[in-house]
């Protein structure tokens, strides 16, 4: 029995690493200039963003708590990584139909002689090969492919994901600075116009002032007060969001070390280049992603091709019967019956066409879908790139009216007391001066901002290690 099942084996073997019709792989060409309209500003030999880890960059201490927290419970990072696990456990699913499926069965029965009324029993024991396709089209092949590609896919899918995390807890950090700095401003400010209501009140009463004076005054307070609550509950808001990225409050010592906090004590983070656009491609997780799932797709056409070939499976039973359990294994009938069938598709009201054109219409939709990603990466970086430049100007430049707005504020408060002025002068100085000081620091959050923002769009945030695909 040996010897006539090893050519079956082999020859087993043999179907099973039959031709495949998946088409050949040619990745598109990037729809995207060859270089930036802007250029970068870091030095030619700096490490590219993607080598750079977020512990280097994020040189912060209480950041990088904060992102080793969003790391361990943020749900949408749980999600992903999830996704990973069962897309490993598709792919092994379509692995296992390559192979056969062997089981054991073991019987036994008991009949009644119609005529004499004797009793026969009758056991059985044996190894069953169930329907085993021999893939020797590449049908089943093709969707082992395609079970790879989307596994491939989920692994990019979680790095992006793992990217746009970092860079959300790093907004959000930044955030609640200027949120802070803007507090602290806004208590100061309203302390400010608080003493100067005080203080139109007593010209009032003592009748160096006119009452409109005093009601300016108090308008001005109120203004301030307003926006001082304003400011306090967008506080609020902005730690839930940060909250919600943790997956986590936001721990008592790192919120404490908030109070007084400014921008302009953020550590600097490296200049990273920019290098061109078709770098984008081996360095953006979400780019990979969508050609895996375009190679997917592609392997999903091999399948449907092959559809239209056909179906040759082998099945066998292997085993000893005896009427005597005792002499089942020595003195039983032993039998073995493999059976080879073939089916060929003749007609099925066109089903196999249809899958065809659906697996080809599905691979073009995602060749749309990579070139989608890639010129939204491409506009990522020419955005921020674009931002660099001209936010440092008007960082600069609002910088240097607060500085003016200040002078102002002091001359215009001397000639007022010395009645040279009107009391509006005086206000509207401290309206300026206020509207300034606010957009100095929602001008430096946008430049931190901007940063991060590059450093995302470059594909920064994740350390690329050795993955191993599984076999």
């Amino acid at each position: 029995m040996t010897k006539r099942f090893a050519p079956a084996s082999l020859a087993a073997a043999l179907l099973m690493a039959g031709c495949s019709f998946i088409p050949t792989y040619e990745r598109p060409q990037a729809p995207v200039p060859a270089a930036y309209a802007t250029a970068g500003t870091a030095p030619a030999d700096a490490a590219p963003a993607a080598a750079v880890d977020w512990k280097d960059y994020f040189t912060d201490a209480r950041l990088q708590r904060l992102i080793e927290a969003a790391l361990a419970n943020n749900r949408d990072l749980r999600v992903a990584a999830l996704n990973i696990e069962q897309a490993r456990a598709q792919f092994q699913i379509q692995r296992a139909a390559q192979f056969p499926s062997v089981a054991l069965g073991a019987n036994a029965s008991r009949t009644v002689n119609a005529s004499n009324g004797n009793l026969t029993n009758t056991y059985s024991v044996g190894g069953v090969l169930s329907s085993w396709e021999l893939d020797f089209f590449g049908r089943i092949g093709s969707l082992k492919e395609q079970a790879l590609a989307q596994y491939l896919a989920s692994e990019e899918g979680r790095k992006a994901v793992q990217i746009s995390l970092v860079a959300g807890v790093a907004n959000g950090w930044l955030t609640l600075l200027a949120d802070e700095e803007l507090l602290d401003l806004s208590r100061r400010t309203l302390a400010t116009r608080e003493e100067s209501m005080q203080l139109a009140k007593m010209r009032l009463e003592v009748g160096v002032a006119s009452e409109l004076d005093y009601r300016q005054a108090e308008s001005l307070a109120q203004a301030a007060r307003a926006t001082l609550a304003q400011q306090q509950r967008q506080r609020a808001l902005d730690e839930n969001a940060l909250a919600l990225l943790l997956g986590q409050p936001l721990p008592d010592d790192i919120r404490a070390s908030l109070t007084g906090a400014r921008l302009a004590d953020v550590p600097a983070m490296a200049a990273v280049p920019t290098g061109l656009p078709s770098d984008l491609l081996t360095r953006r997780p979400d780019i990979r992603q969508a050609e895996q799932q375009l190679i997917a797709a592609n392997a999903n056409i091999g399948a449907a091709r092959a559809a239209f070939f056909p179906t040759i499976s082998l099945t066998a039973q292997a085993g000893t019967a005896s009427t005597e359990l005792s002499g089942l294994f020595k003195s039983g009938t032993w039998a073995f019956t493999p059976t080879v069938s073939a089916m060929l598709p003749i007609f099925n009201a066109g089903r196999n066409q249809a899958a065809l054109e659906s697996a080809k219409a599905g691979r073009e939709i995602a060749i749309a879908q990579y070139e989608k990603s890639i010129q939204s990466a491409f506009r990522e970086v020419s955005d921020a790139l674009a931002s660099q430049g001209t936010l440092t100007d008007q960082a600069r430049a609002q910088e240097a009216q607060a500085q003016a707005e200040s002078t102002r504020l002091s001359l215009s408060d001397l000639r007022y007391r010395n009645g040279v002025a009107s009391y509006l002068d005086l206000l509207d100085a401290q309206r300026s001066l206020f509207a300034i000081e606010q957009a100095v620091v929602q001008v430096r959050l946008a430049q931190l901002q901007n940063q991060v923002a590059l450093y995302k769009a470059l594909g920064g945030g994740w350390s690329q290690a050795p993955e191993k695909a599984p076999s």
